[in-house]
């Protein structure tokens, strides 16, 4: 492997801006990820879904900063520690330097490790380059839900970066089903989260509602509350939950995540027009 091809892959992204180009960079830095990952057999037992599957698998217009995983059935004993040893080879095959960092805890469901860097610009042909107050680090964090709900869907995709390799990954209905989970139960205000639910309804995504009410089950406000997911459910949740956001604060969380040209979107955010996404879904939903 040779760093050349990161500096070709980082050429077809025409980064404006050193935010731009840096988001750039950790989003082929996920890629490898996923590549090192896939070759170290973790796909047999985990899915990969969150933001970034959006980004990377479905081209969601936005960067992402976290890989989200989801094991396929229960596992307490879930380990990161052979997977990042592969991590950590296969960055070095770039001359990458990446730590790797296992920041999990037993007795949690969701298992955590991080990637850092701070040699890419020292061994990256920059656009934008560095001097010495800026951001000199890439960080990537892990999940892995260990204790997943059940009623999920699994598809494989076919990556190209650094190298063809497969992934699996939670099918778009389930995907839209776990972000509709976090838009529902997060007890603060994520901006991509909402972002995201605006890309599924362009695209006339159906959640998969027994992932979600399994998951509603399993974790937030209605836990252990036994309730059916039906459209009419979903939409009256959705709602309540708009009208409790402070919009301005969601616009900040996202902007980061998005190219200059792509901010404008955000003048359109607020309440009303929410509520007008949660409209349009209903009009092609089903009744379950």
């Amino acid at each position: 492997m040779s760093i050349k091809i990161i500096e070709d892959r980082l050429r077809e992204y025409a980064p404006i801006s050193q935010r731009d180009e840096l988001n750039a960079i950790k989003e082929m830095a996920q890629e490898i990820a996923l590549s090192a990952l896939a070759r170290a057999g973790f796909f047999s037992k985990a899915a990969f879904q969150g933001g970034s599957c959006l980004r990377i698998v479905h081209k969601l217009n936005r960067f992402s900063e976290d890989l989200d995983f989801i094991l396929f059935d229960p596992d307490k004993t879930f380990v990161w520690e052979s997977f990042l040893k592969a991590l950590q080879l296969e960055f070095a095959m770039f001359d990458l330097e990446f730590q790797v960092l296992d920041r999990s805890k037993a007795d949690q469901a969701i298992r955590t490790a991080f990637l850092k860097d701070t040699s890419f610009g020292k061994v990256l042909l920059l656009t934008h380059p560095r001097g010495p107050s800026d951001k000199q680090t890439i960080q990537i964090k892990l999940e892995i839900g260990t204790n997943p709900s059940a009623g999920s869907g699994y598809q494989k995709y076919y990556l190209d970066f650094p190298t063809m390799f497969s992934i699996t990954a939670q099918d778009l209905p389930s995907l839209f089903a776990s972000k509709s989970h976090a838009l529902l139960c997060r007890p603060y205000v994520k901006g991509r989260d909402w972002f995201d639910f605006v890309w599924y309804v362009s695209k006339k995504v159906v959640p998969n509602y027994i992932h979600l009410q399994n998951a509603l089950e399993q974790m937030g406000p209605w836990e252990n509350q036994k309730i059916i997911v039906s459209k009419e459910w979903f939409i009256a949740a959705l709602k309540n939950k708009i009208v409790t956001v402070e919009w301005q604060n969601a616009k900040k969380d996202i902007e980061n995540f998005l190219r200059p040209n792509q901010r404008e979107m955000l003048n359109l955010w607020g309440q009303d027009f929410f509520l007008a996404m949660v409209a349009k879904l209903a009009d092609y939903l089903p009744e379950k």
